[in-house]
């Protein structure tokens, strides 16, 4: 298990705001950039390589302000102080606020700092391609912001999950297609359907190690509702339906045959999702499953934007 930040990184200021963002999981939300990037490929359209840097530097300040600011509110309703059970650094926040690394007043700015820059540089693109992107940067920016921030705190509503599927498998493939064609198109939102089912997955399995603390703060997302014996069926379900509908677009023609490729990585994801079943009452066992989810993820991503690009 990694160690947890501490107070050595106050020597660091770089470093330590770096690592505050919690950078190891910004690829749940640049891999789907890549996604809508290679689908503008695929349909003909020319990629600015300018435009897809902005818009990847775009989408990975966003995602690094929702975490920052997300360390701030869970601090705030005491989830993390209550976490004795976290798989850092998968689960249980960044801890920067708990081991004295960041304040809670540097936290919040910080995290306000990043989003803040992030609309700007949103602006700026919505300039070049079209007020279209305002309308998804807005929802980007609201769905992530209440995830974990009142009134909304979409996560204690049960509407986390979701909530992290539109954002990131959604929204983001199509702010990033609608960057380069100025046009709104239900194309980059469909063949990122899969990508949306495991981005959501992660989310979910790391709920597991943390339900107890969550519980006990008012978070009640699903894996407290439906608890440890019934949730694990979600995460097989989610990891299913991505292999249907792959399959289903290959079928239909939006999807060349080489996608076939970009299944193969669902395989980690079902043996997760097993050993998720056999060790949800267990957290301390899931560390494996964790990362075979997140691998998932992003060798799925990857392999289907190359396909796209090369096809």
């Amino acid at each position: 298990m990694a160690q947890e930040p501490d107070k050595t990184l106050l020597q660091k200021p770089l470093l330590r705001y770096w690592l505050a963002t919690r950078p190891a999981f910004l690829a749940a939300s640049l891999i789907p950039v890549l996604i809508g990037m290679a689908a503008v490929a695929y349909r003909g359209g020319n990629v600015s390589l300018v435009l897809l840097l902005l818009t990847l530097l775009a989408t990975a300040l966003v995602h690094a302000g929702v975490n920052v600011l997300n360390d701030y509110y869970d601090d705030e309703n005491g989830t993390d102080a209550r976490n004795t059970q976290r798989i850092f650094p998968f689960t249980g926040g960044s801890r920067f606020i708990q081991n004295g690394v960041l304040s809670k007043g540097e936290t919040v700015l910080f995290g306000a700092l990043l989003l803040s820059a992030a609309i700007l540089l949103g602006i700026g693109l919505a300039w070049i391609s079209g007020t279209g992107l305002l309308w998804i940067g807005v929802a980007g920016v609201l769905v992530g912001w209440g995830y974990s921030a009142p009134p909304l705190r979409l996560n204690s509503r049960g509407l986390g999950e979701p909530a992290v599927a539109l954002g990131f498998g959604i929204l983001t493939p199509l702010g990033a297609w609608f960057v380069q064609t100025g046009e709104m198109d239900s194309y980059p939102v469909l063949i990122s359907l899969p990508v949306a089912l495991l981005v959501m997955n992660i989310l979910f399995i790391n709920q597991f190690p943390d339900h107890q603390a969550d519980a006990a703060s008012g978070k009640h997302h699903w894996v407290v509702r439906m608890g440890l014996v019934k949730a694990p069926r979600v995460y097989l379900i989610a990891a299913a339906l991505a292999t249907i509908v792959v399959l289903l677009l290959i079928v239909d023609g939006q999807l060349p045959l080489w996608a076939l490729l970009s299944l193969l990585p669902l395989m980690l994801s079902f043996k997760a999702g097993m050993l998720l079943q056999q060790h949800a009452s267990h957290p301390q066992l899931l560390e494996p499953a964790i990362k075979m989810t997140i691998a998932s993820m992003i060798l799925h991503g990857v392999l289907l934007s190359l396909t796209l690009w090369l096809v």
